[in-house]
């Protein structure tokens, strides 16, 4: 951690998704809650079954504008074991449930929560955790003023293998220093034109990348990273 400044994330309002986009927010929400209430219900109790500790992890996460929010999991790792917050899917600290629900991405279903309660949107940048956001570098933190996504341009199009070489550990000054501004710039794509037609092809590219088809990644230059999406630029933006 010594390696690496660390100043506070600083809240202001941010930028919340447009009209439209809230609207599809709720549809979303309201419609996966419902279709998948029994499959919620029986990966909850099979996490609970699986090993010791809650069904549903809870986490405080960087929301809009750099502000806290809950953010809620199935429960993928053992209880009581601590290590770096980044968790790659190889992890020892996974169970065995936990690792086939993030192959498929069902780790993430209660975070539909956060998406109906206007916490989360459906596409958007990475709900990032307070210990590592506090050291982002300044030309990366515009990312926190927006309102973070169940899943993203950078969540399909984005690896962490893109940028580090064979063998590399995505270890703390690593995953700050090259994966960060890799996938800002990556999510930058879609926040600069968050348009309907671009949530859809997000929201397609993931099931795409569930079923397991592959998508090609985008090869950014990192200095996209530093290039802030102000708050004007979606206009008609909820709070």
């Amino acid at each position: 951690m010594s390696e690496l400044a660390s100043r506070p994330v600083d809240p202001s309002d941010g930028v919340g998704p447009s009209g439209p986009r809230r609207v599809l927010d709720v549809v979303g929400a309201v419609t996966g809650l419902l279709l998948l209430s029994v499959p919620l219900l029986l990966i909850y109790a099979l996490v609970r079954m699986s090993s010791p500790g809650p069904g549903v992890f809870r986490q405080t996460r960087v929301g809009q504008g750099g502000r806290p929010f809950t953010m809620y999991k199935f429960r993928t790792m053992r209880q009581g074991v601590g290590g770096l917050t980044v968790t790659a899917n190889c992890d020892p600290r996974l169970t065995r449930v936990g690792k086939l629900l993030r192959q498929w991405s069902l780790d993430e279903l209660p975070q539909l929560v956060n998406v109906l309660r206007g916490q989360m949107t459906l596409v958007g940048p990475r709900p990032e955790t307070y210990d590592l956001a506090v050291h982002y570098d300044a030309k990366c933190r515009w990312i926190f003023d927006h309102r973070p996504g169940l899943t993203g341009v950078s969540e399909v199009r984005f690896r962490d293998f893109d940028v580090l070489g064979p063998g590399e550990e995505v270890d703390l000054v690593n995953y700050i220093e090259r994966i960060v501004p890799a996938r800002v710039a990556v999510d930058a794509v879609y926040l600069r034109e968050p348009s309907m037609r671009a949530t859809f092809g997000a929201l397609w590219d993931t099931v795409k990348h569930i079923l397991g088809i592959p998508i090609p990644p985008l090869r950014l230059d990192v200095a996209g990273a530093d290039k802030p999406v102000r708050p004007a630029e979606e206009p008609g933006s909820a709070a």
